[in-house]
């Protein structure tokens, strides 16, 4: 199986499978789903959705968080990974959006990344959920699986090469589904420490099984 092969037995698998896919961040506006993704790092999405509620009770939008400071925001972020740290990204990205973009979310990645904690991963969550534009982000979840399931040679080292390399060979209609198509799989099936092989539908072909694979680079 070349790689061109490999994505096209994949992808067809996802879209009868998966036809429509999200992410499963709960939100309410692009504010919400910008601070929800940000908080998600390193941190599993159930875990945000327990504790955003009560954040978004008290601070809906950017203007009412903007007035937050830091060990406001703390108190109702602590559980999370990293909590002083994306607590004190909140604070500052709320007041930026105030200051520079009245208090709205920027619909450019060049923008989104200026905002204090935003980086490429979180961008591209906020450009393909929220504004529907084609773009994949790049979690540890797509990163891992993308290698294990020879979607990506091994040159591709950096979550930056992986992203390059998914859009180039995943048509545009499909870039922003996939992402969640990888993520998912990587969450539930492909795990980090104990994939369950015996569950996933392509185990008979994965590159684990295939000695000396001459996958297409």
């Amino acid at each position: 199986m070349t790689r061109e092969e490999r994505y096209q037995f994949i992808l067809d698998y996802f879209r009868r499978t998966q036809p429509q896919v999200t992410t499963q961040l709960v939100f309410g506006s692009a504010f919400q789903l910008l601070v929800a993704t940000l908080l998600s790092a390193q941190c599993t999405d159930k875990r945000i959705n327990e504790i955003t509620p009560e954040l978004f009770r008290h601070y809906p939008d950017a203007r009412s968080m903007s007035k937050a400071s830091p060990e406001d925001i703390l108190t109702y972020v602590h559980s999370v990974s990293y909590p002083n740290s994306k607590a004190r990204h909140l604070s500052e990205l709320s007041r930026m959006l105030v200051s520079d973009f009245g208090g709205e979310v920027p619909s450019t990645p060049d923008d989104l990344v200026k905002l204090p904690g935003v980086g490429r991963k979180t961008a591209n969550v906020l450009q393909a959920v929220w504004f529907g534009k084609p773009v994949m982000a790049v979690d540890t979840h797509v990163y891992r699986v993308s290698h294990r399931m020879g979607l990506v040679p091994p040159t591709a080292n950096t979550p930056r090469k992986v992203e390059d390399y998914l859009t180039a060979h995943i048509p545009s209609s499909d870039l922003s589904k996939a992402h969640h198509w990888l993520l998912l799989h990587g969450r539930y099936i492909c795990k980090s420490l104990r994939p369950q092989c015996e569950e996933c539908f392509f185990d008979q072909y994965c590159p684990k099984l295939l000695a000396g694979s001459k996958l297409e680079k």
